[in-house]
């Protein structure tokens, strides 16, 4: 699968504000907390959609179902300026019903159907492991998970911020760049 220069770079600064909100400065894990907080603030986020939808597109996190991959694969190919339109692509996904008045909010503004169709690629994209960095970090993950289930239980949304960052880690050494560890 192809993806865009445009998906690309929005991807890795997607994932990056994700892991800014996922735990403060004690290493408590507060991804919740800051995701509903920026729920909230939702109607002024909106004025940076157009610039940087990436970091309005986390107040939408988990709210979409993909029910037609093919479709999300083709919209992850295109450019900014050639994306399927928001009323070709809502058919085929499901939204939660807590989002659904932000959607509708959204919706209300000029660019608001680019931003939901930039949002629910990005929000496939990170529910979607992609290419070999995926495959690697999947490796380290299972390795991870070993040591893990001999350490005792864990919190499941810990456990899925630091797979998150590995795959993040393994994208960018696959693009030429050291490793973080």
């Amino acid at each position: 699968m192809h993806i865009s220069p445009f998906f690309q770079e929005l991807r890795s600064a997607y994932q990056a504000e994700l892991d800014d909100l996922s735990f403060d400065s004690e290493g408590q894990h507060v991804l919740h907390k800051r995701l509903a907080e920026k729920r909230q603030a939702m109607t002024f986020l909106l004025q940076m959609m157009d610039l940087n939808p990436e970091m309005v597109a986390v107040v939408l996190h988990q709210a979409f179902q993909f029910n037609a991959p093919a479709m999300m694969d083709h919209l992850l190919s295109r450019d900014a300026d050639e994306l399927l339109s928001w009323d070709e692509l809502s058919d085929s996904l499901h939204i939660a019903p807590w989002a659904q008045p932000m959607v509708q909010t959204a919706l209300s503004e000029p660019t608001g159907a680019w931003f939901l169709t930039v949002a629910s690629a990005l929000e496939y994209m990170h529910q979607k492991p992609m290419g070999a960095a995926a495959q690697t970090a999947r490796t380290d993950a299972d390795d991870d998970a070993t040591e893990r289930a001999h350490a005792g239980p864990e919190d499941e949304e810990e456990r899925e911020a630091r797979e998150r960052e590995e795959a993040g880690n393994a994208w960018m050494v696959e693009q030429g760049f050291d490793s973080k560890e």
